[in-house]
């Protein structure tokens, strides 16, 4: 249990400091719907992370990822070293637009309505990032034969930390009653979301490119 814990952990921090995701929630909680966007977005963000990572498992452990001598399946290393090879394209993609801006949808973000807040949260979570990090995180909780009790918590702790960068900026916000405490870590993500995307994009590429070729080899 604890390994499969501390493998899905980093593939939920790269899910969890997506800019994309962060900065919208942090804009909307600026907006004059403040009180019923951000909490409608922060929903459809969790909903389409667990809906996603629940099917993912499912999926795997319907597949199979282990042989009969436990270690991983060749067609499953094969996948997991795709993965790594994926994360290291988005890497790069990272570092190469680091001095971009934001899309530009974003300029409106703030006035959006609830329903289209929940919409907008749910389809962000299907992002190329947080997809292949859903991906990798089913594998590795299916990879580690658990209990079905056991996998329900291996999920829950990925998506607690994959979505607590939206959760935190809506409870502050309601504790807070105001945006002041935000507008800091807003213009700081806004400065340096790819940068740091890249480079954690980086490790975990390199990390499942290496458990990818560990598998093949043994």
């Amino acid at each position: 249990m604890g390994e499969v814990i501390g493998r899905v952990l980093p593939l939920a921090v790269v899910v969890a400091i997506g800019p994309v995701a962060v900065v919208a929630v942090l804009l909307m909680l600026r907006g004059p719907r403040a009180r019923a966007s951000g909490p409608a977005f922060l929903g459809g963000w969790v909903a389409g992370i667990v809906v996603a990572t629940t099917v993912l498992v499912l999926i795997a452990n319907g597949i199979g990822m282990n042989g009969a001598a436990g270690e991983p399946k060749t067609p499953v290393s094969l996948i997991v070293l795709l993965l790594g090879v994926l994360a290291l394209v988005l890497a790069v993609r990272q570092w190469t637009g680091r001095g971009g801006s934001l899309p530009g949808w974003m300029q409106t973000v703030d006035r959006l309505e609830p329903r289209r807040a929940a919409m907008l949260g749910a389809r962000l979570s299907m992002g190329p990032e947080a997809l292949l990090m859903c991906v990798a995180a089913a594998i590795t909780v299916s990879e580690g034969e658990l209990g079905v009790g056991l996998q329900v918590v291996a999920v829950a702790v990925f998506v607690v930390v994959a979505v607590c960068t939206v959760a935190v900026p809506v409870a502050v916000y309601f504790a807070n009653t105001g945006t002041a405490v935000l507008d800091g870590p807003r213009a700081w993500l806004e400065r340096n979301h790819a940068a740091v995307t890249s480079v954690l994009l980086l490790v975990i590429g390199v990390v499942l490119l290496g458990r990818g070729m560990g598998g093949l080899i043994d």
